[in-house]
């Protein structure tokens, strides 16, 4: 029987499309429109410039110094190949051999040079393509690049040590007059940390443009900023990730709220600091000693690469000036632990955190070390220190809310002027 008003309900059968499918599908049209268009030599798709000169843009990236030979590696920036004809050393033409005959687009080539240089030297080195460009190299002074041997991987290690572990280390040791400081002497050593991370953000984002200024392989200066933005992301998930561990209930101790009350002061805080209420003291250390020893990393792969061109003065400079410019790391990772009484094994850990990174960059710069591959790392440390330094501002604030009082302010500022002037030890 069917009621007025009704109409008999009719089963309707519909098919989903997976959802995998539904983002695939542009892509597959995408790639047979271009390959339908290549297939019918669409106007403007082939010939497009057939009559024009190739485009050459080769880029020399590092020259080693051995017995009666020149090694260098170049790279070809261009969208051309380019093959490398002659070698003009000091208005001499060599000899050269080459690990590759053409470079195409990003590819690099090892040219040996046979030529008798003699130590102290200065030298101009032309490289002269088949179609008659001229790629420019400077010798300032020959001098004999070490052999990487085993002895070589174990000073740079060393080197590392000198220039990251002990400089922190001795940092630490500032621990028992940070906790016996006053309330207000914690808001400015803490804005002392800001002035320091402020400082570190800009010094390594400023080399890391300056190494690859004139490199445009892989992005060129873009790469510093693809690598600060990445390292400032990952820093605020890894951030993010711990504040719903300590926040969400089912991880807290059955004998702990899992909130605190309202108007409730942190014990953890410092009396008379504000609570950012989102990262504990021991968070916050370790984000700092983090971010110190991604921007040590870049450290380490300067004074590596120093040393492994045969700068051998010039690494000993950046050793001496990195370690001076280094102990104050350690103060800025114990400050936030003013109220706390961590023990020596967790001191020890975040000394290693933030130091022991030089000592792998001090590796990689006298082995694999590339222009981009260094810009993009010191683009890491820089992320990686400005995102630590936001995250302490809200630790400045005083009993009034205020974030920017004569104190932190001033304690910024002797932060910068204190880098800055430990910095012109650091001989580039």
């Amino acid at each position: 029987m069917t009621h007025l008003g009704t109409a008999p309900h009719k089963a309707e059968k519909t098919t989903k499309i997976p959802r995998w499918v539904l983002g695939l599908g542009p892509l597959v049209l995408i790639a047979a429109l271009i390959a339908l268009f290549s297939l019918l030599n669409a106007p403007g798709l082939t010939g497009l410039g057939d009559d024009r000169p190739p485009e050459e843009a080769v880029v020399v990236e590092n020259i080693e110094l051995t017995d009666g030979l020149i090694t260098l590696t170049v790279r070809n920036e261009g969208a051309d190949p380019v093959t490398i004809a002659q070698v003009i050393v000091s208005d001499y033409y060599a000899g050269l051999t080459q690990s590759e005959n053409q470079m195409t687009h990003l590819e690099s080539n090892t040219v040996t040079v046979s030529y008798p240089w003699v130590q102290g030297d200065p030298y101009d080195i032309s490289l002269i393509t088949s179609a008659g460009g001229r790629v420019d190299a400077t010798i300032d002074a020959a001098v004999l690049s070490p052999d990487k041997g085993t002895s070589f991987f174990g000073l740079m290690a060393l080197l590392g040590i000198y220039v990251g572990v002990i400089p922190i280390g001795l940092g630490l040791l500032w621990m028992p007059f940070v906790r016996r400081s006053s309330p207000a002497w914690i808001r400015g050593l803490l804005a002392f940390t800001v002035g320091l991370l402020v400082y570190l953000t800009i010094d390594a984002t400023l080399e890391g443009i300056e190494l690859v200024r004139d490199n445009a392989s892989y992005g060129g200066p873009l790469v510093v900023l693809l690598g600060a933005v990445t390292a400032y992301l990952i820093l605020e998930g890894i951030e993010g990730w711990a504040h719903q561990q300590t926040t969400n209930p089912a991880t807290q101790p059955a004998t702990q709220p899992a909130t605190q009350p309202a108007g409730t002061a942190n014990p953890a805080q410092p009396a008379g600091m504000a609570n950012p209420a989102r990262l504990s003291p021991q968070m916050l250390s370790l984000l700092i000693a983090v971010g110190i020893g991604l921007h040590n990393l870049g450290e380490g792969l300067a004074i590596g690469s120093a040393y492994a061109v045969g700068s051998l003065a010039l690494g000993a400079s950046l050793v001496i000036g990195f370690a001076i410019h280094n102990t104050t790391e350690g103060l800025a990772i114990v400050t936030p632990l003013a109220s706390q009484r961590p023990p020596l094994t967790r001191l020890a850990i975040l000394g290693l955190i933030a130091g022991a990174p030089a000592i792998l960059g001090a590796l990689l710069g006298a082995t694999v070390y590339q222009l981009t591959l260094a810009a993009f790392l010191l683009g890491i440390g820089a992320g990686a220190v400005g995102q630590v330094a936001i995250k302490l501002l809200p630790m400045l604030k005083d009993t009034t809310g205020r974030t920017l009082t004569p104190l932190t302010a001033g304690g910024i500022i002797t932060g910068l002027i204190f880098m800055f002037a430990t910095g012109l030890l650091v001989i580039t």
